[in-house]
């Protein structure tokens, strides 16, 4: 709840409207007295929960059940502006929006990743993508169709959002043909980037991850690189192609073009913040989400994933109130994080752990139950009921 107040009104400006913005902006509101103004921008109008696009490819969502208006914060006391962000000036902390310049005592850089499915020739209209609403509804009825032949799931580059997710819509589309009755029919192929999945998450999550793979009789070949599609064929790095009847895809990410021009952008183009703070270089400014790089002792960076920009938003949110309010900051991101791994069937694995164990991250991954399924059932209502 909120407290007393304490100074002159102060404005926090949250740029992004994803989990973590929104996250963000809730958390704000709850801490501040109502005085403090808190305002949310986004470029697109609505609110949709990433974490369940596989749901909506696989058709147990409907996109409706998974979008909100991000106009109904302003039921909370949020201020929300829909509009392109066209500059931002980390240093006086003020974002130009469409002919409008905000300017913010406060301000949180929670703009996401965007995709680059363009870097690799023809994916765009040769598959289809899980990782965006549109796509995961194209995909459902696309899936319905097959009743014979070859699906192919590829990571388009080592570096995606969302660890989990192509073991996810593998494993997803397996339990869909085989609930048509053509799974004996279909071949279902995953080829990734990386060398091994989620191995961010160590060894043990990896090994457990493949075994999955293999108990449905999915096709896995790890390190290859897809490099160009057409219909019906894929050509990977070693000049091998494959043929498919259905390509479903993971794509690459860039950083957002607002960042990458402003003076956020590191040398490798995302933005370095405190790895416990989440404050950048530039006073009253924090960045969370995918469009930070923190970098773990293992030399690669913490996975891109709706959970740690969650958990981030929290620790940003009590510091800055706390800051507003005249106390200490003591608000700290530890690098525990968790991943459901749907499966199918009404079940869902669960990894958790910590990131920033040193030497190496620490995650456990629990076998599929329904009770992990359920877990994930709750934490989208919970986004869905509660923030929106």
């Amino acid at each position: 709840m909120a407290g007393p107040s304490h100074g002159p009104a102060q404005t926090v400006v949250v740029l992004g409207g994803g989990i973590g913005g929104v996250a963000a902006a809730n958390r704000l509101r709850r801490r501040l007295n109502r005085h403090h103004r808190v305002l949310l921008v986004n470029r697109e109008p609505d609110f949709t929960f990433a974490a369940s696009y596989l749901w909506v490819m696989s058709g147990q969502r409907q996109a409706a059940q998974i979008t909100r208006p991000l106009q109904s914060l302003q039921r909370r006391g949020i201020d929300v502006i829909i509009g392109g962000i066209e500059a931002i000036d980390p240093a006086n902390r003020t974002v130009t929006v469409g002919d409008r310049q905000i300017t913010a005592d406060h301000l949180v850089v929670s703009l996401g990743a965007d995709y680059a499915d363009d870097t690799i020739p023809g994916l765009q209209q040769a598959g289809e993508t899980f990782a965006t609403l549109e796509g995961a509804q194209r995909l459902g009825p696309a899936i319905k169709a097959v009743s014979r032949g070859r699906v192919l799931v590829v990571t388009a580059a080592p570096l995606y959002r969302c660890p989990a997710a192509p073991y996810e819509a593998a494993l997803l589309i397996d339990a869909a043909l085989r609930r048509n009755g053509v799974r004996e029919d279909v071949d279902i192929a995953l080829h990734s980037a990386e060398p091994a999945p989620m191995g961010v998450a160590g060894a043990n999550v990896s090994a457990a991850v493949t075994a999955m793979l293999a108990d449905r009789d999915i096709d896995y070949r790890p390190a290859h690189q897809i490099v160009s599609a057409e219909p019906g064929r894929a050509t990977f790095a070693d000049e091998q192609s494959e043929t498919f009847d259905l390509l479903a895809y993971m794509p690459p990410i860039r950083t957002p073009a607002v960042i990458a021009a402003s003076p956020l952008a590191s040398t490798a183009g995302w933005i370095d913040a405190d790895r416990q703070t989440l404050a950048t270089a530039f006073p009253g400014v924090y960045a969370i989400g995918d469009n930070t790089q923190v970098p773990l002792s293992i030399g690669k960076p913490l996975p891109r994933a709706g959970v740690f920009a969650h958990a981030q938003a929290f620790v940003v949110a009590a510091n800055i109130a706390a800051s507003i309010d005249g106390r200490a900051t003591t608000a700290r991101f530890d690098g525990h994080g968790g991943c459901f791994i749907e499966t199918g069937f009404g079940k869902a694995g669960y990894g958790s752990g910590n990131f920033y164990a040193e030497p190496a991250p620490v995650v456990n991954l629990r076998p599929p139950a329904r009770r992990w399924h359920l877990g994930k059932v709750a934490f989208e209502h919970k986004v869905m009921r509660r923030w929106l």
